[in-house]
């Protein structure tokens, strides 16, 4: 069995007497381990899936069943990694590592113990003391990323966490997660809109139609692990981003016609 099992997802936006159909039948499955990346035109439903399986927005009709068990709201076993860095800035930067483990009640020593395990796992160690002011902007989403990582949830979903970075650090992220994923081995849901980030990360591109969101292709990602950075100048990967352009550029276009 997958760990997840989306079916037939619902979501409907109602504003008064307009009601806009955001996801239509919506059926998705991860594997344990699996990292899948999903890609589509703005405003097509992706990050609302994203949120509704997070627990933070509710749906109209369909099933979503994590490790078997019905997803109804928040929960431990979901970690959601947003584009806002979402740190606390009164906090330091092991504060803010422990932040969740000190929410679900583990004893200090225990808190401690990850945060310095999983700031040593994206590279921080050195920066335990400071404070987010004193932080890039890359450092502050690998804290973000650790804070997530330390309470150990069944699923990592990332709603394009490296949007607000700059194009070499946002490349830089994606190798250091590339690599924390070689380790880890979480199960992963990427929202993103760079398509080159997509295949450089993912097992499988999912992508979106244009609203309302349903699969218009699912494409395995063959480019053997561990991955190198430079595995973006192969004929391979460029046969793969052609063809996740391919099935995106018609979705892309639709989007752009209703939004004029």
């Amino acid at each position: 069995m997958a760990l997840l099992e989306v079916r037939e997802l619902d979501k409907v936006f109602r504003r008064g007497a307009r009601a806009v159909q955001a996801i239509d039948r919506f059926s998705l499955s991860v594997e344990e381990g699996e990292f899948v990346a999903i890609v589509g035109p703005s405003g097509c439903g992706k990050s609302t899936f994203l949120h509704i399986l997070g627990g933070f927005e509710p749906h109209d009709g369909g099933t979503m069943l994590l490790n078997g068990a019905p997803v109804r709201g928040p929960g431990p076993d979901r970690g959601m990694l947003f584009q806002e860095f979402a740190l606390y800035p009164w906090r330091s930067v092991i504060g803010n590592v422990a932040w969740g483990l000190e929410v679900q009640g583990k004893p200090k020593a225990e808190r401690i113990a990850a945060a310095e395990r999983y700031l040593k796992l994206v590279g921080l160690s050195a920066f335990r003391d400071a404070y987010p002011a004193e932080l890039s902007g890359g450092m502050k989403q690998r804290v973000a990323l650790a804070r997530v990582l330390a309470f150990e949830p069944r699923i990592l979903l990332m709603d394009e966490p490296f949007g607000a970075l700059d194009a070499q650090t946002r490349e830089l992220m994606q190798e250091e997660l590339n690599a924390i994923w070689q380790e880890t081995r979480n199960t992963v849901l990427f929202v993103t809109h760079d398509i080159d980030e997509a295949i450089y990360l993912a097992d499988r591109v999912v992508v979106f139609t244009a609203r309302p969101g349903r699969i218009k292709d699912e494409i395995r990602i063959g480019l053997e692990r561990p991955r190198r950075a430079d595995v973006r100048k192969s004929a391979e990967y460029m046969a793969y981003r052609n063809r996740v352009w391919d099935s995106l550029r018609a979705e892309v276009l639709k989007a752009r016609e209703e939004f004029k």
